[in-house]
């Protein structure tokens, strides 16, 4: 019989404590550069003792430091007392203490001429490029920024409408319209917010549909396009029923649009060529969004022996130092527990971080390198040559966890000859081949399928069913609803279409 009494046991268990080093250490793991480069300008600011490792350039404080050693005789602790103050004052607040920017500290010299006649006296001399130069901001500084499209209509709405009244209904309806142009709320909203009849809202919003650039302050796509054909005066009756039937110009069904319209096959693609001239988006032209570059954080090149040489972008690699005579300086004139507390915990943090960053580049230029090593086919060849990849093959290679391949991959570029990829496109599944050989990458047998799909002719459209025979005729085993799935990811249209599309002409 089993009785209940209390009792000790010792057990031995392990479990992983996920530390904020351990956390960061992750976070950078699969931050890309630029991404690494603003957190590390981040620590910059917070941690006195962290320096960016620059060649040729010692550390700020550790520089003023040696020049305050040098200028003057020494002394004691309590002329430390400014720089202590600081320091526990960011203990106690648990931030950085901030440096006196004197570069935002201007005062002119007693013999320099003040007020109104000092630019014009600037002018009145040299009227160099050293005027410029020699000035506080740079000639860049100077330029007007470009106008925006909420600008650009406020500036016509105060021209058009004479009302107080109607302009700031125009103000409003201006304020609704999002980055394409396109009046982004209902008027009835509006009209109720102002307390107003929404027909005048109605009137305001057709004169509004008459500014610069047409098409703006539409409610569709179908308006937008109406708006710019009746700015060129080509919104015929005809023009306007195919607008109405848009849906069947994407199907391309030539019969159908030619019996609505009333019109042969030549007046009908004079008309889709006349609709493919305008902007279906026209306020794009001012707000249109920067397109940022992608920045690799690897780079590799064909070494002299016909190998293959990888390295990390330097340029855009953060590289950060612990400033250890900054740290000697400030830890030898501490006072109390809580200002040696703050130093040894930003000493601690430093160091992590610089570890931290030595450990990601090691690790994600050793799974470059596995990559490269593993897809030589593709870098040579090109993408038929890719082979099937997952994150075990490589985890398997460089004795890591799968976790962290894939953390490493994620928003990593690699600079190849072939042009700049994601670490990500080289892990594809496979495609078994029919005479059980090799298996094929998935990313190849798209790219022949749209090579076959490129060079097919309008005579002999290819269906999918004809492109799985020609598939397996080259030894790749794939079924046809694996086929549809690949052309319809890669934005291609069935046979039907692509018939139609090249027999309308348009």
């Amino acid at each position: 019989m089993n009785r209940l009494a209390p009792r000790l046991d010792l057990r031995q268990t392990q479990q992983l404590v996920m530390t904020p080093q351990l956390q960061q250490a992750i976070k950078l793991l699969q931050l890309s550069n630029l991404e690494v480069a603003q957190f590390v300008e981040e620590e910059l600011a917070q941690n006195p003792l962290l320096e960016r490792d620059e060649p040729g350039a010692e550390s700020g404080a550790a520089e003023i430091v040696d020049q305050m050693s040098r200028d003057e005789p020494p002394r004691d602790t309590a002329s430390e007392a400014p720089l202590l103050d600081a320091v526990a004052g960011a203990a106690q607040t648990g931030e950085a203490p901030l440096d006196i920017d004197y570069d935002n500290n201007f005062s002119k010299g007693a013999d320099e001429p003040q007020g109104e006649d000092t630019f014009l006296g600037e002018w009145k001399g040299t009227g160099g490029r050293a005027d410029f130069e020699d000035s506080e901001f740079g000639l860049e500084q100077t330029l007007a920024r470009p106008v925006s499209l909420r600008e650009h209509l406020l500036a016509q709405a105060g021209v058009d409408f004479a009302s107080p009244r109607e302009r700031i209904v125009a103000a409003r309806l201006v304020d609704l319209i999002d980055d394409c142009g396109y009046l982004a709320a209902p008027l009835a909203e509006l009209a109720a917010k102002l307390d107003i009849d929404e027909a005048e809202i109605e009137r305001i919003l057709l004169r509004c549909q008459r500014f610069d650039p047409p098409g703006v302050f539409a409610r569709s796509l179908k308006e937008c396009l109406a708006l710019q054909l009746r700015e060129r005066n080509r919104l015929d009756p005809c023009m306007a029923i195919l607008l109405d039937n848009l849906d069947l110009l994407a199907k391309r069904d030539v019969a159908q649009l030619q019996r609505l319209c009333g019109c042969d096959n030549e007046d009908l693609q004079d008309m889709v060529v006349e609709i493919r001239s305008l902007d279906p988006k026209p306020g794009l032209a001012f707000d249109g969004a920067l397109a940022n570059p992608i920045v690799p954080d690897v780079l590799m090149r064909l070494a002299a022996d016909r190998s293959w040489f990888v390295e990390l972008n330097q340029d855009t690699l953060p590289r950060v130092l612990v400033n250890t005579r900054y740290h000697a300086r400030v830890h030898g004139s501490v006072r109390t527990k809580q200002e040696k507390e703050f130093v040894a915990e930003r000493l601690h943090a430093a160091n992590w971080l610089v570890k931290s960053l030595h450990q990601r580049a090691q690790t994600i230029l050793k799974v470059s390198v596995e990559i490269v090593r593993q897809q030589d086919g593709f870098f040579r060849h090109g993408v038929r040559h890719l082979k099937p990849l997952v994150l075990r093959d490589i985890a398997a290679a460089i004795d890591m966890h799968e976790s962290t391949v894939s953390r490493v991959t994620t928003n990593k570029f690699i600079a190849t000859p072939h042009g700049i990829f994601e670490l990500k496109y080289f892990f594809t599944s496979a495609i078994p081949a029919s005479g059980g050989g090799d298996a094929h990458s998935a990313e190849a047998v798209r790219d022949r399928i749209r090579g076959l799909i490129d060079a097919e002719r309008a005579a002999e459209i290819l269906s999918d069913d004809r492109i799985v025979e020609l598939l397996k005729a080259n030894g790749i085993d794939i079924a046809r609803r694996t086929v549809a799935k690949y052309r319809e990811a890669m934005g291609i249209a069935s046979s039907v279409q692509r018939r139609r599309e090249k027999t309308s002409g348009f």
